[in-house]
């Protein structure tokens, strides 16, 4: 089977754009700022990845994303739709075995996006739990649709539908450890403490 491929999803970095719930306590410009942060502190536990791919929104970001690519790595657009809708075309235009995460998990390590491609080898699936009820990466060895269909994201019960939704699909899920995903007050302060 060959390796999955990574899909980084990402913002443009704009304030009022990103981060919106930070942005009720701390200020548009403040969670632009963490925003960054994250997204860089992410990228740099990634870089050793010869191939990595940031699929960025909106649409016409590109050179908002580009100061973010590192020798190797590719962008693109993620297209029209709510996020299931794009994570589906994500797993589309794959083309074979994908593992997606977002930018606002800083915990996420490179060890993490191994053990989810090792996973794949003898599992349909691989999801990583978020504190908050949703994930912070899903993977797949083949798209399918009824994944995305139906969520109420930025909700907490996102990782719990989608798990139903799988089980009714006969596809065969592995958890890997739960992190935390920053979009509050509470967990940034959390992530800045440690």
């Amino acid at each position: 089977m060959p390796e999955p491929r990574i899909i980084v999803f990402v913002k443009a970095p704009r304030p009022g754009f990103v981060k919106t719930r930070l942005a009720a306590a701390i200020g548009n410009e403040a969670a632009c700022d963490a925003y960054r942060r994250l997204t860089e502190t992410v990228l740099a536990h990634l870089a050793p990845l010869p191939h990595l791919e940031l699929r960025f929104t909106p649409d016409g970001a590109e050179t908002e994303i580009v100061p973010w690519l590192r020798k190797g790595w590719s962008t693109r657009p993620q297209g029209e739709g709510d996020l299931g809708e794009r994570m589906h075309r994500a797993f589309i235009e794959a083309k074979g075995p994908a593992i997606i995460i977002g930018s606002d998990c800083p915990q996420v390590e490179l060890s993490d996006l191994r053990t989810a491609a090792k996973t794949l080898q003898a599992h349909d699936a691989v999801i990583g739990p978020a504190t908050d009820g949703g994930y912070w990466l899903i993977g797949l060895n083949a798209p399918c649709p009824a994944l995305f269909e139906g969520i109420e994201w930025s909700t907490g019960g996102v990782l719990q539908s989608t798990l139903t939704k799988a089980e009714d699909e006969g596809l065969s899920v592995q958890l890997l450890r739960e992190l935390t995903d920053v979009d509050d007050w509470e967990s940034w302060e959390m992530t800045k403490a440690q």
